[in-house]
């Protein structure tokens, strides 16, 4: 295996070379000689920020234009996805207080594992994870980062999808007040997600640079917004327990009141215990929760993209970008799953929206949240598409310089692939899972780590150095969280039984 010597590793490019898939780094020769300097060279933020007078290439083929608010759009829908509607049934299977302790230790190892990407990338002025790779492991480390961005974004693109081709034909229903859904195309799942990607997906897949979609990014959390603040207004609207015929009240809405007080009045003493939260719980659902919330914030493929699309990029800013962005999340995350539960309490099902669909399936202000979460989970794929195309072109067109044409064919074949997926596998959340349970261990602990203990300099930090030692720790914790996942999977299906939550 021939790995980078790390002497070379602290010579940094200003702003490197990047034409989408990124070129290796080299020194630039011509017109202006650069002399190495160790003590200079370490410093991320001069590496970063300084300008070369005659303007020798950059990392990418434009400067940096994204601005700082834009960069934290990008990130939250990046990290932003459909496992939003599964949390409110992880906190049924673990209580208030232990999810909250589980959602607070992942976000605070997430926004730690983008710090040794930031610190590592740092070092050798390289802002692509496949490169990355490349200089802690040489070629297979580049092929296995790309193949684990692949797998991972190919996954969450594909259950995108299925949302669309499974609630948009239910939201066209209930558009035309039919109580069955019939035979006609545009009722059909799979014509309708085809038509999503084709009208939608694929122009905003085509922009060449991933800060234009920063706009997009915005109206695609204002949606989510939209739908949290509908899940804590409906907690104080929906009765608990709902009577077992409270779905057949479609949309009297002075019936439903009634139904209510009657509900109240009749609740006994058994509803009362149903209907009490839990704080702390522990059962056999408990353990398939925690990979759902452990790949809440898997965002890690997207972060070196956008830093390389910052304005006056540096370190710290983009820190500060991604503990923005996470904190962010967290909030939204917590408050969606705590009043998602506090509604339904152990009736909730694994997805959110359909357990409102037992209180009033033609209730107005679900059906805006089915459009919100649709439209969101839509302008998240385009997001999602642009590491997948990225670390394609490092696979197969490593050293080649940008062509309209690669672009434009990767995004329609990636699309038709996944298009494809969507409509003629029948058990897709049950193949992605295996998918998710491996490679977003290895994006977000694994890589980081042990790319971090490679690349950076045994002079600045020794291998027993505490700095590594904790990278050690977490890329192990990685591995164990890896084979507890898919040990649970395969136990499940070995049980014959399909239970799934929500899939970032």
């Amino acid at each position: 295996m021939e790995v980078p010597l790390q002497t070379e590793m602290v010579e940094l490019v200003p702003n490197g070379k990047h034409s989408e898939g990124l070129l290796p780094v080299i020194t630039p020769m011509a017109g202006n000689q650069r002399v190495e300097d160790p003590t200079r060279s370490c410093i991320e933020g001069k590496s970063f920020l300084q300008k070369s007078p005659s303007k020798e290439p950059h990392f990418t083929d434009f400067e940096g234009k994204t601005s700082f608010g834009m960069s934290v759009f990008n990130l939250s829908n990046a990290i932003m996805g459909s496992g939003i509607l599964g949390l409110a049934y992880a906190m049924a299977n673990t209580g208030i207080i232990l999810f909250l302790f589980l959602l607070t230790a992942v976000a605070l190892l997430s926004s730690y594992s983008i710090h040794l990407l930031l610190k590592s990338s740092g070092v050798v002025g390289i802002r692509a994870y496949e490169q990355l790779g490349y200089r802690a492991f040489g070629t297979p480390g580049k092929l296995a980062a790309a193949l684990a961005i692949t797998l991972q974004n190919i996954g969450a693109m594909s259950s995108y999808l299925y949302i669309i081709k499974s609630e948009l034909p239910l939201v066209i229903q209930t558009f035309l007040n039919l109580e069955e859904k019939t035979s006609d195309w545009y009722m059909n799942g799979n014509y309708l997600v085809i038509l999503v990607s084709v009208i939608i997906i694929l122009p905003l897949a085509l922009m060449r640079q991933l800060g234009y979609l920063g706009y997009s990014s915005g109206f695609s959390l204002s949606c989510m917004m939209f739908f949290l603040i509908a899940v804590i207004y409906k907690k104080f609207h929906v009765p608990c327990p709902l009577p077992p015929n409270f779905n057949n009240t479609t949309g009297n809405f002075s019936h439903m009141e009634v139904v209510k007080e009657k509900v109240q009045l009749q609740i006994e003493p058994e509803a009362a215990a149903f209907c009490t939260p839990s704080y702390f719980t522990l059962n056999s659902q408990t353990a398939y929760t925690i990979p759902i919330m452990a790949f809440a914030f898997v965002c890690h493929p997207e972060v070196l993209p956008i830093y390389t699309e910052l304005k006056d990029p540096s370190k710290k800013k983009m820190q500060h970008i991604s503990n923005l962005s996470i904190t962010v999340m967290y909030i939204m995350y917590f408050l969606a799953a705590l009043f998602g539960y506090l509604t339904f309490y152990d009736g909730v099902e694994s997805e959110l929206l359909h357990t409102y669909s037992k209180v009033d399936p033609f209730d107005v202000l679900i059906l805006c949240v089915r459009v919100a979460v649709l439209t969101a989970v839509t302008l998240t794929v385009p997001i999602v598409l642009f590491p997948v195309r990225r670390a394609i072109q490092q696979m197969l067109f490593p050293n080649q310089e940008f062509s309209w044409l690669r672009h434009v064919l990767i995004a329609v074949g990636l699309l038709t692939c996944i298009n494809l997926l969507v409509i003629f596998a029948p058990n897709i959340l049950g193949i992605f899972g295996v998918i998710g349970a491996t490679s977003a261990p290895c994006l977000i602990f694994i890589f980081p780590a042990i790319f971090y203990f490679r690349i950076m300099p045994t002079e600045k930090e020794p291998a027993r150095s505490t700095p590594k030692i904790l990278a050690l720790c977490f890329a192990v914790l990685g591995f164990l969280l890896m084979t507890m996942s898919l040990s649970f999977i395969i136990i499940d299906w070995a049980s014959g039984t399909s239970r799934h939550g929500g899939n970032h």
